[in-house]
């Protein structure tokens, strides 16, 4: 199936245009929702194995679009990385890269029948059975998330209901995933995730509501909801956003200590470089909807080889070096709707090099863990 877009340029279409997009989309999108929405899905369909059972999460080139009236937004192409289990990956670059929306095709969360995982495979390991995310109906999703996988999302300002206390909001997680507990052991439960997360009055918070509470505490308070069911998986996206730096820390250092005392793995989808320094064992460097350099920690941080990486963190601040001005990327992110068949980074790039006229690099191997979507290391590598 096709999801290319005829239209004449990315700045300008014409209503007759849209109205022919949108049409072909409407088309695209329930062709797909009519399989999703079958009943009695054989397992063989979503039931898979691992490539390495050491992993929790496997990304297998993965492609998550979204159909919209101007065009098809492709805004992840090809995304393809492993989370290990027990470790903590993260995954960073610039706001629309796609970083969130590789964790909602991960959850099952991307917005439908607009948005579709159209191609790969998201390969999730409870333990018992490896399942192909991108295929699992929904029934199967309700069991892994919460269970299995938990997200602890971007604003913890709007994330909670503002009409529910926070002891029932914790309390429907644990009760929705714990059918045999009863009211009594779910508010026991609560309350023992409460404390937890640090929170001294953990009675008094149990009856309060969220806006009785700082964006501090509000973190906590999402933190505790995914972590109730002692998932396999957290995915923190930005889980420090719009938070000060001392309750930032703090913040850090509960996610480390709890992912060590129920040995889950971390995948922190963030765009501050210090965090994923701090926090990370392995990182994802992202651009454009594709991963363009992955490796261990030190691999990014003291042997980036990608000019996108090297520009990031050349546009971080270093403690004791005085500068006038931090370094910025040049230019901006290509069309999403309309991308270009050579490297996406190419047009703002300062280190290109004569091949760069080419088509899209493939990925070089630069050492068995350090992958790298650039031409200029293709010399220092193997092709992938």
């Amino acid at each position: 199936m096709a999801f290319g877009n005829k239209k004449k340029s990315a700045n300008y279409i014409s209503a007759k245009e849209s109205r022919e997009i949108s049409k072909r989309n409407r088309k695209i999108t329930s062709e797909m929702e009519k399989k999703r929405n079958r009943k009695n899905i054989p397992e063989s369909e979503y039931v898979t194995q691992m490539k390495n059972n050491d992993n929790c999460v496997e990304f297998d080139n993965v492609h998550t679009y979204f159909f919209t009236d101007i065009g098809t937004v492709k805004s992840v192409s090809g995304v393809s990385f492993d989370v290990p289990q027990g470790k903590t990956v993260g995954i960073v670059g610039e706001s629309g890269c796609g970083k969130s929306v590789t964790s909602l095709s991960l959850m099952q969360l991307v917005q439908r029948p607009a948005g579709q995982t159209v191609e790969g495979e998201i390969r999730f390991n409870t333990g018992e059975k490896v399942y192909n995310v991108v295929n699992a109906p929904a029934e199967v999703m309700q069991k892994l998330r919460g269970n299995y996988m938990s997200m602890i999302f971007q604003e913890p300002m709007t994330s909670l209901n503002p009409v529910f206390r926070i002891g029932e909001q914790v309390d429907e997680v644990i009760a929705l995933h714990n059918s045999g507990m009863s009211k009594e052991q779910v508010k026991a439960r609560t309350i023992e995730m409460l404390d937890m997360v640090g929170i001294a009055n953990k009675e008094g918070v149990y009856r309060m509501y969220p806006h009785e509470l700082s964006g501090g505490m509000r973190q906590r308070i999402m933190i505790a909801m995914a972590l109730a069911c002692n998932p396999r998986l957290i995915v923190a996206d930005e889980p420090t956003t719009a938070l000060d730096v001392t309750i930032q820390a703090q913040v850090l250092d509960l996610l480390r200590s709890l992912k060590d005392k129920i040995n889950s793995s971390i995948m922190l989808i963030t765009h501050d470089l210090g965090v994923v320094a701090e926090m990370a064992d392995y990182v994802v460097v992202m651009y454009a909807g594709r991963v363009i350099e992955k490796g261990t920690a030190w691999e990014i941080f003291k042997d980036a080889r990608h000019p996108y990486t090297i520009g990031l963190m050349n546009s971080k601040p270093v403690v004791g070096k005085h500068i006038d001005r931090l370094y910025s990327i040049p230019g901006s992110v290509p069309n999403p709707v309309d991308m270009p068949d050579y490297c996406y980074f190419k047009d703002r790039c300062e280190m290109c090099v004569a091949e760069c006229e080419g088509v899209y690099p493939q990925a070089y191997q630069i050492s068995p863990t350090h992958v790298v979507s650039c031409y200029r290391c293709k010399e220092g590598g193997t092709s992938k």
